[in-house]
């Protein structure tokens, strides 16, 4: 939309422009040639004052509904042993990804078999 005001607000301009020096002495010419101007520099300003589209940040949060007996862990790093935080875990294209922040080991939790 912004190019096609640009180019409309260009073409008024120059034919308002045409007409300023096309005058000759005659008053209609020049009136004609000023309020094609001026409707250029409205096209513009115009423009310029549009509100600008604002970026909207989204907040996604995941409930997991869970059946049954579930138990209170702690959870530790597979590599060290180190304490984890709910900071080190983060979710990546479905997957639960767990960052340690002691030894910045990388990984992906999977639920082992309960039978």
């Amino acid at each position: 939309m912004r190019i096609v005001g640009s180019l409309l607000a260009a073409v008024v301009g120059l034919l308002g422009l045409v007409f300023l020096i096309g005058a000759q002495g005659q008053v209609l010419r020049f009136a004609i040639g000023a309020v094609l101007i001026a409707a250029a520099g409205a096209i513009v300003y115009f423009m310029l004052l549009r509100p600008q589209v604002q970026q909207v940040q989204q907040t996604l949060v995941q409930k997991i509904d869970l059946s049954g007996d579930v138990n209170l862990e702690r959870l530790t790093c597979q590599a060290c042993n180190a304490p984890l935080s709910k900071d080190a875990i983060s979710l990546k294209e479905g997957a639960i990804m767990v960052t340690c922040p002691s030894c910045g080991t990388t990984y992906q939790i999977e639920e082992k078999p309960k039978y």
